[in-house]
């Protein structure tokens, strides 16, 4: 079983992984079992960057998407959580707006690219409202059963010691209890929202999904992989860098 691994063997094992989807991949292009015109060799990846890198495209089209991408991200989430936690302390609001959500909820990020256009224009808010709407379902629905899930005996306990209010009840109880699902909720988001980049920026937004679709139009397949495995790196390093914060936020956990 994967708990009687350990840490090292478990990144060995990754490391393995890694080495033999890439080497297979490079050897069924070779061989021509996949059409080299249309996916490119790994070792075709390395010149492709550096050409990306040299000509300024690279590091500009990362600047661009983390701009909105962080805007969406703090805004869906904020909002989300925020309602979230607002519907999943009140039973009337969270009744008022059942309807509602249960209308919005299945509409896919991509649906609002049309109104971002109408609405915002080919700018910077257009992306961050399309982000924004994809990462705030994810964190209104975490927090919210988060919320429902605190233990109805701790808010009987909290009012007994003079914190029944809504900010005692959300103060001493709520946040503390439902942290962990609410935290969860966020480091889902920010996967969710390097998936919703590419959707934002595909009507003309300077950025890495911009970027990857003048790829493919000119049929640089390699281009595009290039800027596909730079989003799996920036979602690599945003990911470690929210478990730092976490751990430090539920350092009081067991």
């Amino acid at each position: 079983m994967k708990e009687g691994l350990g840490r090292s063997t478990r990144i060995g094992l990754s490391l393995l992984g890694l080495v033999l989807f890439f080497g297979g991949w490079e050897i069924a292009v070779r061989l021509g079992a996949l059409p080299a015109g249309m996916v490119p060799a790994p070792s075709d990846l390395g010149p492709a960057w550096l050409a990306e890198i040299r000509g300024g495209f690279w590091q500009q089209a990362i600047l661009d998407s983390l701009h909105h991408y962080c805007l969406g991200l703090l805004i869906g989430s904020v909002l989300g959580a925020g309602m979230g936690i607002l519907c999943g302390m009140g039973a009337v609001l969270d009744n008022l707006l059942e309807g509602v959500v249960r209308l919005l909820r299945p509409v896919p990020g991509l649906a609002w690219v049309p109104f971002a256009i109408l609405w915002f224009g080919l700018n910077t808010a257009g992306a961050t409202f399309v982000i924004a709407i994809s990462v705030f379902w994810i964190n209104f629905y975490a927090a919210h059963s988060a919320v429902r899930g605190v233990d109805p005996e701790l808010f009987e306990l909290s009012a007994a010691f003079g914190h029944g209010g809504f900010w005692g009840r959300l103060l001493k109880v709520v946040l503390p209890a439902s942290a962990p699902g609410i935290m969860a909720g966020l480091r889902t988001g920010l996967g969710q929202g390097w998936m919703s980049v590419v959707a934002a920026e595909l009507f003309g937004v300077p950025g890495i999904g911009a970027r990857m679709m003048q790829a493919s139009s000119l049929l640089a397949t390699d281009v595009v992989v290039v800027y596909m495995l730079t989003m799996a790196l920036l979602y690599a390093i945003t990911d470690f860098l929210f478990g730092l914060v976490r751990n430090w936020v539920l350092r009081w956990q067991p």
